[in-house]
């Protein structure tokens, strides 16, 4: 049984109902002063709070996939990924494994599209991920084979990672179903952590260490035009992201619209994190500071048609002041959009919610 599975999470909350139920039946048949007695105590107790606790973690990483499974959590997965060569890889995307969806007839890419695993290295900073790469059914089709096709990048949260974007929050399959009902174009989507490694970089170069805005901002963009069959124009790409993704979504497409034609931020937060999982990102330097406070780089940013989209909820988000603020330091051409739901949290809950709609909104921004 699986670290994510129904069963498991079910039957954690079972041990912990049966423990609970136990610890009040015997109880007064433990209330003794005996060593036997006061050990029965301890460990019922104990068991009942393992079991509940158990439970809680089951279910808040089921929400928010932390782990894939018990070799994840333990860290005994360890193994290298194979990389296969495939007619999809370039010199900066290795394909190592494919996927498809389950639909009828998903085994054959014209019919279910691909999810690709990839391994990407930047040309100017050096990174390399891994990531994931939905292509849409149409980009196997013989009538579209010369055609191009939008793509957007899309960043989970950290320290999420980036089978959350698949698995947890669904992207190819609900681009799939968006497509296929005609309520948003054919789109390639490249779905990535926002951090190369264990630390949190908040989408930074950060002085003498891992330079992740231009891999976002630079690498990425070129290593997917160069691998698939994207154009070149900001009106060709986008950028999406929750979170820290949505954080690093929209400071990407405020600093390079001349890449991204649009960009959506969901549940983001504007200026950039400063804890322990960051360390000193910028080292006294205030210009690379200033670079990374979003609101402070959209009231600097040139208008050049660049489209935004940004969500929060009256009740439940901690960056609806934030979200207004930057609304209105949009300034035309530019434009701005905004889903605000009555009510919802910093989860996946509220993400999935919201993801429909914002697919559609980044279909009708970027084409082909």
């Amino acid at each position: 049984m699986g670290l994510t599975s129904n069963t498991v999470l079910a039957l954690a909350i079972l041990a912990g109902v049966l423990l609970f139920a136990a610890t009040v039946w015997f109880w007064p048949k433990l209330s003794g002063r005996s060593w036997r007695s006061v050990l029965g105590r301890i460990g019922l107790l104990l068991a009942t709070q393992v079991a509940l606790f158990a439970a809680i973690g089951l279910a808040a990483n089921k929400s928010f996939l932390f782990y894939g499974s018990w070799a994840d959590l333990f860290g005994q997965e360890t193994s290298i990924g194979k990389v296969v060569d495939h007619s999809m890889s370039s010199d900066d995307i290795k394909v190592i494994d494919k996927q498809h969806l389950d639909v009828p007839g998903g085994a054959k890419p014209p019919v279910g599209g691909q999810i690709l695993k990839v391994s990407i290295t930047g040309e100017k900073s050096k990174i390399t991920t891994t990531g994931f790469v939905w292509l849409p059914p149409e980009y196997f089709q013989p009538q579209h084979k010369e055609q191009n096709f939008p793509a957007s990048v899309v960043l989970t949260g950290y320290p999420g990672m980036a089978e959350n974007l698949v698995k947890g929050l669904d992207y190819p399959m609900t681009a799939f179903r968006q497509a296929k009902t005609g309520k948003m174009k054919p789109m390639i989507l490249v779905m990535l952590r926002p951090t190369p490694g264990s630390r949190d970089t908040e989408c930074v170069d950060i002085p003498g260490g891992p330079q992740t805005e231009t891999f976002y901002g630079q690498d990425l963009p070129q290593a997917i035009q160069n691998t698939f069959r994207v154009g070149k124009k900001p009106e060709n790409m986008g950028f999406i992201g929750n979170s820290t993704g949505g954080y690093c979504a929209l400071k990407i497409g405020a600093h390079y619209p001349q890449t991204f034609g649009a960009a959506a931020g969901l549940s983001a937060y504007y200026e950039a994190a400063d804890d322990p999982t960051t360390g000193d990102l910028f080292h006294g330097d205030e210009k690379l500071k200033a670079r990374a406070n979003v609101l402070e780089a959209i009231k600097a940013k040139q208008p050049t048609g660049t489209s935004f989209l940004v969500t929060s909820s009256e009740k439940g988000e901690p960056n609806l002041a934030g979200t207004k603020k930057f609304i209105k330091l949009v300034k035309g051409p530019d434009r701005v959009s905004s889903i605000i739901l009555d009510s919802g949290g910093h989860n996946f809950n509220t993400w999935r919610r919201e993801i429909p709609p914002m697919l559609v909104w980044m279909s009708g921004r970027i084409q082909a």
